[in-house]
């Protein structure tokens, strides 16, 4: 069976508020086999709301709206269902005098307008809420010829969450037949999506059961794959079927066959070979020493570092001598070198990584334009370096930098 989450709420049609009750519905509805469609958000406007139920009623079986139960004029959802289906709605005198009580507990006054909170859609079934007034609801009903499930979940996170784990998804259950929902993920560094693509696609179309959707971030492409089966058994056979076969073809593109982050692929392989780290960074500010120390038993293989952002301080903390940067300047390959070779030295390290360059969006010139960056990784063996031209703001630059020397200290572990 699919769904499709509607949020309520002008507010979320602004800069201001984001909708995050779907994420956490879409995840307990894929815990109980159920694919989620669609995701709508709809302003408070009754005609716009009726249409939104209306479509989603028409393409999916489970509609589950979030938001609009309050007391207020622009609360619509119950009168937008009740409307969609044709049904009246009733007020119930428990809830009223549930709403009732409530406040008399508080010590206030109930406004009538809380009233309208006790109306319930004829056939629903009330989910009570022991965290706000909203009292929640659950239909089992017919649409045109088909079963559809329509729950009414009140927006405050707060309540909702609770609401959900305790009234809805028992009731999903017993109705759904019994199906599981697979999932695995591949992170590859610093390809671009296209390529990624043009490698996988071949195998990946090859199955119609698995739904692979891939994802360009942070200087990472991510494959994703999901299967739907009666049986959890097959459905994970599906997805690491497809997902091997993939892996096999990016071969050591692939960093993470399991979701694990850069870093710590990084982290795992600098402990297994019980190899210490240090850096020396310039442009990236200590990022990189951010993302490695991030991660906790990170002191197990990583000594510590320099953030070495003026030319003395290169020098000081790393050893770089002063001719040298004199002579090719503060952002070169000579000078991450040095600091990668210093720093190994200064700390006792058995890696170092050296990062030197122009971030932005001030700085750059022809000869040396920003994005030009110089990422070195040294070891008792020799140096190597690696010029980088990169584009975007600042941000962009500095992370993509990090991203490249995290590639780098993994495929030199590996």
């Amino acid at each position: 069976m699919n769904a499709e989450i509607i949020a309520i709420g002008s507010e979320m049609l602004t800069p201001h508020r984001q909708d995050t009750n779907s994420l956490y519905l879409t995840d307990r509805l894929n815990s109980l086999g159920v694919t989620v469609d669609f995701k709508t958000i709809v302003g408070d406007n009754f005609a716009h709301l009726t249409g939104a139920i209306d479509t989603a009623l028409s393409r999916v079986d489970i509609v589950i709206l979030s938001g609009g139960l309050g007391p207020t004029e622009d609360d619509l959802t119950r009168e937008a269902v009740a409307s969609v289906l044709k049904l009246n709605l009733k007020r119930s005198n428990e809830l009223l005098a549930g709403l009732h009580a409530r406040f008399a507990k508080r010590n206030m006054t109930m406004s009538p307008n809380n009233a309208k909170q006790a109306d319930v859609i004829d056939g629903a079934v009330v989910l009570p809420n022991a965290h706000g007034s909203a009292a929640g609801q659950f239909l089992d009903t017919v649409y045109g010829d088909h079963r559809k499930l329509i729950v009414l979940l009140p927006g405050p996170p707060k309540e909702l969450k609770p609401l959900y784990d305790t009234e809805v998804r028992p009731r999903l259950h017993a109705i759904l037949p019994p199906r599981f929902i697979a999932k695995r993920m591949l992170r590859i560094a610093l390809v671009p999506e296209s390529t990624v693509d043009a490698r996988t696609a071949p195998i990946y179309k090859t199955y119609e059961d698995v739904e692979t959707t891939i994802l360009a971030h942070n200087g990472e492409i991510q494959l994703h794959f999901q299967c739907a089966n009666s049986s959890m058994e097959q459905a994970q056979a599906r997805v690491n079927e497809v997902a091997s076969r993939c892996e096999q073809e990016m071969a050591d593109d692939v960093f993470s066959a399991h979701g694990e982050s850069l870093e710590e692929v990084v982290q795992l392989l600098l402990q297994l070979k019980g190899v210490r780290l240090a850096t020396a960074e310039s442009c990236t500010g200590g990022w990189l020493a951010q993302r490695i120390t991030s991660l906790p038993n990170s002191s197990r293989s990583f000594v510590g570092g320099a953030v070495a952002y003026s030319d003395d301080l290169k020098s000081t903390f790393a050893e770089v001598p002063p001719l040298l940067i004199r002579q090719y300047g503060a952002v070169s390959e000579q000078v991450a070198r040095a600091l990668a070779e210093g720093i190994r030295r200064k700390t006792g390290a058995d890696l170092a990584i050296g990062i030197t360059g122009i971030a932005g969006p001030g700085g750059g010139t022809e000869e040396k334009p920003v994005g030009l960056v110089y990422v070195a990784l040294a070891d008792a063996q020799g140096t190597a370096v690696k010029k980088l031209s990169l584009s975007g703001d600042r941000e962009r630059i500095r992370w993509w930098t990090t991203q490249h020397a995290l590639d780098m200290l993994r495929r030199k572990l590996m």
